[in-house]
């Protein structure tokens, strides 16, 4: 299959609010010799995305300036080094940058079969959240079954997923939520009790149920040192964005009493093979569950690729549950 020269995309025509987000026009990438193209059918809008938008999210050496860090598509093009691809087969991949436009290259690795029976709109909301909570959740967090499990920011996209996956693997789960209606979906997919944090102390909670043994968290700021206080002996706090803050006053005596590990990672600056063993984790404990219907991602709205701008400005009012998708 050859390849146009030109294709459409959105770029960031300087940091700032959503409105710096611009349709234009980009020659369409070609595979180095790992990687492969993907004529994109649709791409998830993720918060790394904003952040890159803002001008606080470089994207790594060698990436594409384009936002995009997920979607789903056919293979279009392979590159010499690739065995595991074929032209037309279909596929969602997670991705160095560039999925706001109709074509992008990936490593081959890091792309996944869509799952039999899902639309390729559902398949482009998987690989952003899926490769983040199956890493720190269970491979840094190390999460058991049995244990007490709490996720803050529930409703979404991260929190959705991570609340059917530790349960689907026989974890006790909790979340935090700032509404009714998102507390009410938090409970639908499975959490045992949801916290409402503009009414209640999840740091009470948890200290009620004996502690948490494992804390997932995008708050950052205040939450870190209430997270310490919510932990059970020997608990893990696993933090992967920043919403308030990555800075805050920490006792670590009580680090060193209750025996704890503070950890967390970014996705993105990752190595590939890195991201490779994750995707490959995925493929053989988590596509089953996809395929069986036990897990999947909660969907929220889909924009054009040109309403780029409007899909950032609705997530980041925060009304949203689950994942937001641009249809290219």
């Amino acid at each position: 299959m050859s390849l146009p020269e030109m294709m459409r995309a959105v770029e960031i025509s300087e940091a700032g609010a959503p409105e710096v987000l611009k349709p234009c026009t980009r020659p369409v990438p070609r595979p180095k010799a790992d990687e492969i193209v993907i004529k994109l059918a649709y791409a998830g809008v993720n918060r790394p995305d904003a952040l890159q938008r803002a001008g606080l999210y470089n994207p790594p050496p060698g990436a594409s300036d384009l936002p995009g860090l997920e979607g789903a598509g056919e293979v279009v093009a392979v590159g010499a080094a690739v065995s595991d691809w074929r032209i037309g087969d279909q596929v969602c991949a997670l991705l160095p940058g560039g999925g706001y436009a109709e074509y992008v290259a990936t490593p081959a690795a890091h792309a996944l079969p869509v799952p039999k029976g899902m639309s390729l709109k559902e398949a482009a909301c998987l690989p952003e959240t899926f490769f983040t909570v199956w890493s720190n959740v269970f491979m840094r967090g190390g999460l058991q079954a049995g244990e007490r499990f709490l996720v803050h920011g529930g409703s979404s996209g991260i929190g959705t997923t991570a609340i059917q996956l530790a349960r689907a693997f026989g974890a006790r789960v909790f979340a935090t939520a700032g509404s009714a209606e998102k507390c009410k979906a938090c409970a639908g997919l499975g959490a045992e009790r949801v916290i409402n944090y503009r009414d209640e102390d999840f740091v009470e909670v948890a200290k009620a149920e004996g502690g948490m043994n494992l804390i997932l968290d995008m708050v950052g700021g205040s939450y870190i040192p209430r997270n310490i206080k919510a932990l059970a002996m020997e608990g893990r706090l696993v933090n992967i964005a920043f919403l308030q803050g990555s800075k805050a006053e920490v006792n670590f005596a009580q680090v060193m009493m209750k025996r704890l590990t503070l950890t967390g990672s970014t996705l993105r600056p990752q190595s590939d093979e890195a991201k490779a063993k994750i995707a490959s984790a995925l493929l053989t404990k988590v596509w089953p569950l996809i395929e069986a219907g036990q897990v999947g991602p909660v969907m929220d709205s889909t924009y054009a690729l040109d309403d780029a701008a409007k899909a950032h400005a609705h997530m980041e009012n925060g009304a949203h549950i689950g994942k937001i998708v641009l249809e290219i």
